[in-house]
């Protein structure tokens, strides 16, 4: 089986070995580099980072084109569920083996996602043995609420961001998942965007800057 992640790659900024790992999962039928172009600017602030912005391991089956995590063909919770268990499933071994290769440690890696990238984010910097650094989900859900208190593994910080706008995956997910983690004890900072439609702000990345720089800075 090949462990390794296909998509595009930017950095160490410092031109330096990779000290840390910070992963960009896109959304559902994206590709990595709708995701890269956000690492030149968060790599001034975590100059010693690798940033990997993987294609999801299916191609999308709504749309001639991008690729997925999983289907969402339907929406039933439980098919939802399963659909980023098996996400989960696919990237833990891609990750344990981009970490080793780099000589680091899952405590030097960020799990950043959008939308159904930040879905596939929250499910395996939470549930996969070791965790994460962090978890950055933009847009996103936190699926399976009702059992994460069972079968987290980690308790890394999460940043939420979420447009008011969004009619994709609406604002009240992030709310949702920021009450269910909030109540499991996970250090939640959340940011509800007025007027944002599904998408990034540049006040979303700024905090996604600060989020990576007050963790990553403590692991230096």
């Amino acid at each position: 089986m090949d462990d390794t992640f296909d998509g595009p790659q930017w950095g160490p900024a410092s031109g330096g070995k990779p000290r840390h790992l910070v992963l960009l999962l896109h959304g559902v039928g994206a590709d990595g580099f709708d995701l890269i172009d956000l690492a030149p600017g968060w790599g001034r602030v975590v100059p010693d980072a690798l940033f990997i912005a993987p294609h999801a391991p299916e191609s999308c089956d709504m749309a001639p084109y991008g690729r997925q995590w999983f289907s969402l063909q339907d929406r039933s919770p439980a098919q939802m569920l399963a659909g980023v268990q098996a996400a989960s499933d696919w990237l833990r071994p891609r990750l344990d083996q981009a970490v080793a290769s780099l000589g680091l440690s899952r405590a030097d890696l960020v799990l950043m996602g959008f939308s159904q990238g930040a879905m596939t984010a929250l499910h395996a910097g939470l549930r996969q043995p070791g965790g994460c650094a962090a978890v950055l989900a933009y847009a996103g859900a936190l699926l399976g609420p009702e059992t994460l208190a069972a079968e987290k593994q980690a308790s890394p910080p999460v940043l939420l961001v979420h447009g008011e706008a969004d009619e994709v995956v609406p604002a009240a997910a992030s709310r949702r998942a920021e009450q269910v983690l909030s109540a499991a004890g996970f250090d939640v900072e959340a940011a509800y965007r007025p007027c944002l439609e599904h998408g990034i702000d540049e006040v979303g990345i700024s905090l996604g800057a600060l989020t990576l720089q007050r963790v990553l800075a403590a692991s230096t």
